[in-house]
């Protein structure tokens, strides 16, 4: 059965472009297009798409607040198709914190050759993006939210035990991952353990995504750097285009950002993370799994698990795509299984064992 599809993209240009790339392929089915939101939203009341492919900087009403509208009255998988400029990324952050999928990047030039040269990666998004379940941003995050009056280093949830040992937390994560980090870290206070997290993000999202989040979490969020010490109130995310290991060095954690070629199809990737930390912290680390598409981070966590590790998987229910933890559970990698909500207190009653 194909994958239904409803376009809205101001440009013409991209509509007719992207109208010739999904035709004769007989996993998707180009159902409809429109303008703009307006058009758009009276025109999937006649017709339901399994997913929105949705441009956000148009005129008139924007793309955000389209999605925004649409995920708080009947949510439907949407992927964003934004240009990767500055503006344009910060927005698209703010897309995935308000429930879209995934976002691809279109370029201002050259479009035509672009989008016959990503036909593949954009079949394959739109695909994944119809199996998800979308979740608009959640109540418990914004009630963790309202307790916080300014963007201080002291909210979250009370730290068990805030002298305990640096025990390094790895999470890996991909599809719906950004707004499920967000729910976590959000919760933990400023003196959690040292985290370090491969989120599966284009190159120029990372920088501006730690930043976001580094504004409104207790704990110090941002983008790892070659050297980086992973310590308490700390957590590094990997840059988009870079690897990134664990290593242990005078009996503190590091970080190595180092290039490479893609694992699993992705740069950065879960597994090279999860078997880093495999190798220097042995039973010492916490592993978690969440939100994703495909195997990523999944034999890593074998490892880690194999090895000592305490090992934690997002549940099905509470996951936008139940792929990468699904897959870790198969290998018996995980200990574990939780929904999302439960995650930040695991880390902590980890962190407070001696």
């Amino acid at each position: 059965m194909s994958v239904k599809v409803f376009v809205v993209d101001d440009s013409a240009v991209v509509r007719q472009a992207l109208a010739h790339m999904l035709s004769g392929n007989p996993e998707v089915e180009l159902i409809g297009s429109a303008p703009n939101p307006l058009l758009a939203m009276e025109m999937i009341k006649k017709r339901a798409p399994d997913v929105l492919l949705l441009d956000i900087e148009m005129p008139g009403m924007d793309g955000l607040t389209f999605l925004r509208q649409i995920m708080a009255s009947n949510p439907i998988p949407t992927v964003i198709c934004s240009t990767l400029s500055t503006e344009g990324s910060k927005v698209a952050l703010e897309a995935l914190s308000a429930g879209a999928v995934a976002v691809l990047a279109k370029p201002k030039l050259g479009l035509k050759q672009f989008l016959d040269d990503s036909r593949r990666e954009m079949i394959q998004t739109l695909k994944t993006a119809a199996r998800s379940k979308p979740r608009a941003r959640g109540t418990h995050v914004e009630a963790i939210s309202h307790t916080r009056t300014t963007p201080t280093r002291a909210a979250g949830l009370s730290s068990v035990h805030a002298l305990a040992m640096n025990k390094p937390v790895v999470i890996g994560s991909s599809t719906g991952g950004t707004q499920a980090l967000e729910v976590v870290l959000l919760s933990l206070p400023a003196d959690a353990p040292g985290i370090a997290i491969t989120q599966h993000m284009p190159e120029k999202f990372t920088a501006m995504y730690a930043s976001r989040l580094d504004g409104v979490c207790a704990m110090n969020v941002r983008e790892a750097k070659e050297g980086d010490r992973l310590e308490r109130g700390v957590a590094l995310i990997a840059p988009g285009g870079r690897h990134m290991q664990l290593f242990k060095s005078a009996g503190q954690y590091f970080v190595h950002v180092v290039d490479g070629p893609p694992v699993n199809r992705h740069k950065p990737s879960v597994d090279v993370l999860f078997r880093s930390a495999a190798e220097c912290a042995g039973a010492d680390a916490l592993g978690i799994i969440m939100t994703g598409m495909g195997d990523d981070g999944a034999r890593g966590m074998k490892l880690m698990h194999d090895g000592g590790a305490r090992t934690i998987a997002q549940n099905e229910e509470t996951c936008v795509v139940f792929g990468m933890p699904k897959e870790a559970i198969k290998l018996q990698a995980v200990d574990d299984i939780m929904p999302l909500e439960h995650i930040a207190r695991a880390i902590l009653q980890f962190d407070s064992r001696a």
